[in-house]
């Protein structure tokens, strides 16, 4: 047996004690007494971590997996961090003398039990819990821990992942995703647990339930993003298809519309159901077309404006819309973040409302047609990394000397106010539609919108491409890919010299001359990204979330005149992708 089966059989020896109940107990011997070991690795070779979207992974047994126990040293390791910080003064609002929390879920199979078994463990540590009633999107989480103030937070999901997975996000007083310090500080703090040091059994005294208060509060909140009233009054019959994907946004996101003042809203009824195995769809993802289909189902037979979704916990948002040949078209992330930045920056011009104090935030992987637009316009543009916690970050950074008006990235999610800090479809579905009636009174549709945006600023595709390897085999080959691509960055890609290369690790940019000079980033992170000659850009860097690495690819194609030339421009752009991927080994 080599050293690395011998650690991790010990360390799952210490799964078949009498503090982990009878299922987990024997599922572990089978995976023990099995003559294939690689489950037994996989789910013990590592302990999961806060990554760029907190604690997330496959449901099951071990280290390496998603269930009570690990969700129970979880919470205990970030109740330890928060009553250290609490024990520094690191905190400017407690109330009453206690470190308060809210803790919410998504409609994930085990949501509830994970969530009440966090609630639990914050309350036998004499942290005021606020424990939702029932699932709440993510949105309302990060909204509810600003609006009660208090200094931390716990969501339970896993987003648009398979059905398989569960997660756990983290969030600070802010309403933010955990950052550094207090990232590292709460893994430090949950490498430090066994189940042994895990309280049980909190007063239930300290847990409050929340649940149509906040909504209403939530809702109020989200009203404010409204630009243009007017415009949606004139246009309050829009045809909208919206679907839920089985998720948390099911009843907030018609009644949001609704309070904006639309009144032509369907929902998907299949999709309406609650059901953490999203039986309708392979993946509750609304990227991904297969998703969307009974949502266009639907949109064809009632002749909708546009199809919505938002993802099972209500952060993410996938626009569907009629291109010029009538065809139905989902507009990708990159889309929707410029056309929110366009019709902020546009619209609250027109009617007076932008400060030149004003700025916008994107993901250093998200599409530079959002600069030129804000450069175009006056508008600061700050660029974060990945994650909507750096945005937030940046707000933060900002308080009271700017005023921030939108961000978002390249993953169909988009933030457009601060009131939340992080990705809200609520707030994000009701704006485009305001944006969808802006068109229809201009004589357009949204697909006719993004093609002037084109005009206007240049046409160019992105596309993302996932390299998928799980396990830790997988995790080894992307490190090792990353360190490749470092000692050997490519000297020309398609056919253009790079002329600029940045790494964020290094936190160096360097040029084709070889000068370097230094990234002012708030952190080093595991990114590269390269700039040719004709404009195009290519990032790369490891999932945080997921067994994956990511290559961003960004495009230009001059010379765009409308929607005549998509086909044409789309074509040339997909044949320097295909020498893209081919330079990169992909």
């Amino acid at each position: 047996m080599d050293n690395e089966l011998q650690a991790v059989m010990a360390k799952a020896q210490t799964w078949l004690g009498e503090q982990y109940d009878a299922e987990t107990r024997a599922q572990v011997k089978a995976m023990m007494d099995a003559e294939d070991k690689a489950p037994l690795i996989d789910a013990f070779y590592r302990d999961l971590e806060f990554g760029t979207g907190g604690l997330r992974g496959i449901m099951g047994p071990g280290t390496n997996r998603m269930n009570k126990y690990i969700v129970a040293m979880a919470t205990q390791g970030y109740a330890n961090y928060l009553l250290k910080v609490q024990k520094e003064n690191g905190f400017q609002n407690i109330q009453n003398g206690r470190v308060a929390v809210v803790v919410g879920h998504d409609c994930r199979n085990n949501g509830r039990m994970f969530a009440e078994t966090v609630a639990d463990v914050f309350a036998a540590n004499g942290i005021q819990v606020y424990l939702f009633e029932s699932l709440r999107p993510t949105p309302e989480i990060s909204f509810a821990i600003r609006h009660l103030k208090c200094q931390g937070g716990v969501n339970v999901t896993a987003s648009h992942n398979p059905r398989e997975y569960n997660g756990y996000k983290a969030y600070w007083e802010d309403g933010s995703q955990v950052l550094q310090p207090h990232d590292i500080g709460i893994v430090n703090e949950v490498a430090k647990v066994t189940m042994d040091d895990v309280r049980f059994g909190g007063d239930k005294d300290l847990i409050k339930i929340i649940g149509g208060e906040m909504d209403w509060d939530y809702l109020q909140a989200v009203h404010t993003v409204l630009i243009d009233q007017e415009v949606i009054n004139k246009h309050k019959d829009l045809n909208i298809v919206y679907t839920p994907l089985h998720g948390t946004g099911r009843v907030i996101i018609p009644e949001a519309l609704r309070s904006w003042g639309f009144e032509n809203i369907h929902v998907v009824p299949e999709q309406m159901v609650i059901d953490g195995n999203f039986p309708t769809v392979v993946s509750p993802n609304p990227e991904n077309s297969e998703a969307m289909t009974l949502g266009m189902q639907l949109g064809t037979k009632l002749n909708a404006d546009l199809v919505i979704a938002s993802d099972p916990d209500a952060d993410r948002l996938a626009i569907v819309c009629r291109n010029d040949k009538g065809e139905w078209v989902i507009i990708n992330g990159n889309q929707t973040c410029m056309m929110f930045s366009w019709y902020i920056i546009s619209n609250k011009k027109k009617l007076g409302k932008l400060q030149p104090n004003d700025f916008l935030v994107k993901t250093i992987v998200t599409s530079e047609l959002i600069k030129k637009i804000a450069d175009k316009n006056g508008v600061k543009l700050f660029d974060e990394y990945t994650g909507f916690k750096w945005i937030a970050w940046r707000i933060r950074v900002e308080e009271g000397k700017m005023n921030y008006i939108g961000g978002g990235e390249e993953s169909f999610g988009f933030m457009p106010y601060d009131k939340v800090r992080d990705k809200d479809s609520p707030a994000s579905i009701c704006l485009i539609c305001e944006i969808a009636a802006w068109a229809k009174e201009h004589g357009m549709t949204l697909y006719d919108l993004l093609m002037d945006i084109y005009v206007q600023y240049g046409f160019q595709k992105e596309t993302t491409i996932n390299v998928v390897r799980p396990g830790k085999t997988g995790a080894e080959e992307i490190q090792q890919m990353m360190k490749d691509f470092r000692a050997n960055a490519p000297q020309t890609l398609a056919g253009s010299k790079v002329v600029c290369v940045k790494d964020y690790q290094q936190l160096t940019m360097r040029d084709a001359a070889g000068n370097e000079q230094p990234l002012d980033m708030p952190a080093k992170s595991n990114v590269l990204q390269w700039f040719t000659e004709s404009g195009l850009k290519v990032s790369v860097r490891p999932s945080g979330t997921e067994p994956k690495i990511k290559f961003y690819l960004e495009v230009p194609v001059a010379g765009f005149t409308g929607a005549k030339d998509y086909d044409a421009f789309n074509q040339k752009a997909d044949e320097i992708v295909a020498a893209l991927k081919k330079d990169l080994g992909l």
